[in-house]
């Protein structure tokens, strides 16, 4: 039986084999450091937690509308409208299970087989698989640490043609921290209405920037703003990852049939945790501030220690909780009778060498990096950067 060739496409994750070796190796009892968490390491305040309790003890466990409850909505134009500057009625925002799921429904709202979307790389791992499955084909723009992995004007113009229909925008990054500024962003909108091509804006990690400050390409002038669609969440900020709140803003034609997809594929998003997300939204920011207080120092610590170990180097990130470290170093070297290929087989040669489980970069356009998560103590980040140190040091 013949099953479907677009699903038989989709790259699975290669970093799952890494992820179950150090599981696997937890199990034994081997004292594993990961720095592979891409979620806060802090608990759900208590505030939204309640939040949630209070939502349930009122039986508000029932179907919502398939794009989210209104009072939610109305929480998340309030918020626009004070962070970002932005204006959006609650009619243009849909809520969805998580950003990841906000972002696919957007891709399949505007894409028609063949349409091409710009990626910059790298990349997170799930753009351009999202792309293909909404019939779409990724176009990737290579940057590097020279530019602090940010695209260039002229190599977006280079890249668009008659097929490309929309461009990926995260800021702050994962995996490289970057964060565009005012003028970068508005640069790339001038381009994006000069060839009327859409704007996906990934902001998940907006509340995570420790340097500069975060600007939504939506904001400059009502032309970008038609043509972009807002993605953010409760994931990141408020240390709600399995909660699965997510949501996209944008014009109303697009909002319509995002609501239309979501409406027969999974309806609404988890009740409870809406309820919940209005109470994070309206809440004072006191808890978020005080936990990118901790990333900063981790940040800080992390990147001084890495930049001071034989062969690694590594940008320091404006924002999110990763950071890119260059191996190139290390390709082609004979260790123990092995040769390092990639980030792959580096990754690997860490955790069976220094117990160390870190992920390897080539899901996400670039073979020559590995990406370490701050979202660990700073104990941990300190026992498992010696580990890599007291390893490497052995070469």
């Amino acid at each position: 039986m013949n099953l479907s060739e677009k699903a038989s496409k989709i790259a699975p994750s290669m970093t799952l084999e890494i992820t179950a070796k150090a599981n696997q190796m937890k199990s034994r009892g081997i004292d594993v450091i990961g720095f592979g968490a891409g979620e806060p390491d802090f608990q759900t305040p208590d505030y939204i937690k309640k939040a949630a309790i209070e939502a349930i003890d009122k039986g508000f466990t029932k179907y919502t509308p398939a794009s989210g409850i209104f009072e939610l909505k109305e929480a998340i134009s309030e918020k626009l409208k004070k962070d970002n500057n932005l204006l959006y009625d609650p009619s243009q925002i849909v809520i969805s299970n998580g950003a990841k799921h906000s972002i696919y429904n957007a891709l399949c709202a505007i894409l028609n087989p063949g349409d091409e979307v710009i990626i910059p790389s790298p990349y997170w791992l799930s753009y351009p698989e999202m792309v293909r499955l909404a019939d779409g084909i990724p176009v990737f723009i290579d940057t590097d640490a020279s530019n602090d992995f940010k695209i260039t004007e002229e190599q977006l113009e280079m890249a668009i043609n008659n097929k490309t229909k929309a461009i990926i925008i995260n800021s702050p990054n994962n995996p490289t921290g970057t964060v565009y500024s005012e003028m970068e962003l508005k640069n790339i909108a001038n381009i994006a209405i000069k060839h009327n091509i859409f704007v996906i804006s990934d902001e998940i990690y907006e509340k995570l920037i420790y340097e500069g400050k975060h600007v939504s390409i939506a904001s400059f002038n009502d032309d970008i703003k038609k043509l972009t669609i807002v993605i953010n969440g409760m994931s990141k900020a408020y240390a709600m990852t399995g909660w699965r709140i997510g949501y996209s803003a944008s014009d109303r034609n697009i909002a319509k049939l995002i609501g239309n997809i979501q409406s027969h594929t999974t309806s609404n998003p988890n009740s409870i945790a809406q309820y919940a997300s209005i109470k994070a939204l309206r809440s004072d920011n006191d808890i978020i501030n005080s936990m990118v207080k901790e990333f900063d120092r981790r940040r800080n610590f992390m990147v001084e220690r890495i930049n001071k170990i034989k062969g690694l180097k590594c940008n320091k990130p404006q924002g999110a909780f990763y950071v890119m470290v260059n191996i190139s170093n290390y390709i082609g070297v004979n260790i123990d009778g092995i040769i390092i290929n990639g980030s792959i087989d580096f990754a690997n040669f860490l955790l069976e060498k220094a117990n160390v489980a870190v992920i390897p970069c080539l899901p996400f356009g670039v073979d020559n990096y590995i990406r370490l998560s701050y979202a660990t103590s700073i104990e941990n980040i300190e026992k498992g950067l010696s580990r890599i140190d007291d390893v490497l040091n052995n070469i």
